[in-house]
Parts: C-alpha cells; sequence; structure tokens
C-alpha cells in the first residue's frame, strides 16, 4: 500500500510537471521574442491544440487501463480533464483579450457569424461543470453514477473541439484529421466495449 501510494505521488507530480511544462515553454519563448510573426494567433493556437491533447489523454485513461491493466491512470485521469480545462480557459481568454478587446457584447455577434466559434464555445460551457464537480466532495455528493454519467459529456466536448479545429483549419487538414481519426477510434472502442457488456448482461436472462 505504501508503495502504491508512493508511485500514485510520483506520477501526480510528474504529470503536474509535464501539464505546465508548455506553459513555461511559451513563456520563454515570449520573452526571446520566438513566438512568429503573430505571438497572439501562436498562443490561440497553442492553447487550443493542448486543450485537445489532455481531453485525449482524459479519454485514453480507460482503454489503457483496461488493455493493459495500468491501474494507476486512473487516479491521475480528474487532473488531465482539469489541464484541458485550464487550457480551454487560456484559449478562451486569448480569443476574449485579443480578438475580442473585452468588448464582451460582440461576442454574441461573433458566435452567430462564425459557426466554429459557436462550436468552441458550446464546447468549453460543457467544460465548466466537469471542472466544478472534480472534487472529492462533489463526487461524493452526486454519487458514483451520477458523476459518472455527468462527465460522458467529455466525448462531446472533445467531439466539439474537433469539430471547432477542424473548421478553423483552412488548407492543411492534416492535424485535424488525425485528431479525428484517433477519436474515432477512441470512441469505436467504448462503442465495442458497451455492446459486449450489454451482450454479457443479456447472455443469461437468455439462457
Amino acid at each position: 500500500m505504501t508503495t502504491f501510494s508512493a508511485d500514485s505521488r510520483f506520477h501526480r507530480q510528474l504529470l503536474l510537471f509535464n501539464g505546465l511544462l508548455p506553459v513555461l515553454l511559451i513563456l520563454v519563448d515570449a520573452w526571446r521574442g520566438r513566438l512568429g510573426a503573430n505571438p497572439v494567433e501562436f498562443v490561440t493556437r497553442a492553447s487550443g491544440v493542448l486543450t485537445l491533447v489532455f481531453l485525449f489523454l482524459t479519454l485514453l485513461v480507460t482503454p489503457l487501463r483496461k488493455i493493459y491493466g495500468w491501474n494507476w491512470l486512473l487516479k491521475q485521469r480528474r487532473l488531465l480533464g482539469l489541464y484541458a480545462f485550464f487550457y480551454g480557459l487560456a484559449h478562451l481568454v486569448t480569443y476574449l483579450a485579443y480578438d475580442r478587446d473585452w468588448q464582451l457584447q460582440t461576442v454574441i455577434g461573433d458566435v452567430y457569424k462564425r459557426p466554429f466559434i459557436a462550436i468552441g464555445m458550446f464546447s468549453f460551457v460543457l467544460m465548466v461543470p466537469l471542472a466544478v464537480t472534480s472534487t472529492n466532495a462533489m463526487i461524493k455528493k452526486l454519487g458514483g453514477a451520477r458523476w459518472a454519467q455527468l462527465h460522458r459529456l467529455t466525448y462531446y466536448i472533445t467531439i466539439g473541439g474537433v469539430l471547432h479545429y477542424w473548421i478553423i483549419v483552412k488548407s492543411d487538414i492534416t492535424y485535424p484529421l488525425i485528431f479525428a481519426v484517433v477519436l474515432a477510434l477512441l470512441l469505436g472502442y467504448r462503442a465495442v466495449a458497451a455492446i459486449k457488456k450489454a451482450r454479457g448482461a443479456a447472455a443469461p436472462r437468455a439462457s
């Protein structure tokens, strides 16, 4: 038990450091003036991609745990989700600060005119209740089953994030396509697992 606890703390510290590493690298590059000709666009794109990366890492926990028996990942899933929310918030703040100049009344019109903004906003709104209910106290208050049901919103958030990214990219869709293919595999894995579970539950009744 002591060894597992120590390993769990190590994994968490490792994830904490690596989750913040992109921020540190961006800050260093900004200080050195190495963010390219359009630093705002770079930060906006980087924060958006990082949001997707952490959403995908969150979805990867279940298949990795079931296929390879990496149960230690389960304890880190909430932190991965919180990092996804953190980078999603950074993405939103960058948009509000530099694209909208904090003129929040113009956001509604932008949502109406640009579908990718609407999809991105909707996906971020869905992330908020997941971040709010990420504490042990909220899990206990909601109950495990209700909490798990609520956090299935991650599927819709990730789909929205991939669509948001795909629409933004006007020419080279290589990276959005990679995200879309990986997402299809992850959702396909869950669909197959759900079908097998349903068949397994129905088999005894049929006999």
